[in-house]
């Protein structure tokens, strides 16, 4: 909430996005990849993980090997299967970034909740 109830803020909300870019502005990992990315590591392959994320096999496949690309590393490994299918899963470098990427996005959401705090108190005062 922005303010106290009747304040002329009271239904205006802060939101954000952030996300990691090359020098040369081309994106690297948001919000959307690490979703994939933990949908990968609980659903163990990357089918389930891009239907769970609303997303086609290949645009979740295309949005990995971007991102190993870019890095220079690989963040996910595939197991092929026999007859019950294959596995796919985080590598120790994708879960260092996943659990890196989700230390970060908690230390921005504290900072942009206090500053947004600050905001919204000069508007309404």
């Amino acid at each position: 909430m922005a303010g106290s109830k009747g304040s002329k803020y009271f239904n205006v909300f802060l939101k954000y996005k952030f996300w990691l870019d090359t020098k040369d502005g081309e994106g690297v990992l948001g919000e959307g990849i690490i979703r994939l990315l933990k949908s990968i590591k609980s659903e163990g392959s990357i089918q389930a993980a891009a239907n769970k994320c609303k997303i086609s096999y290949r645009k979740a496949w295309g949005n990995i090997k971007n991102a190993e690309e870019i890095l220079d590393f690989s963040i996910v490994e595939k197991h092929r299967g026999g007859k019950d299918g294959g596995q796919t899963s985080l590598t120790d470098d994708g879960e260092k970034l996943l659990n890196a990427f989700d230390e970060l996005k908690k230390e921005f959401d504290i900072a942009i909740h206090k500053t947004a705090k600050k905001f919204f108190n000069n508007l309404n005062n």
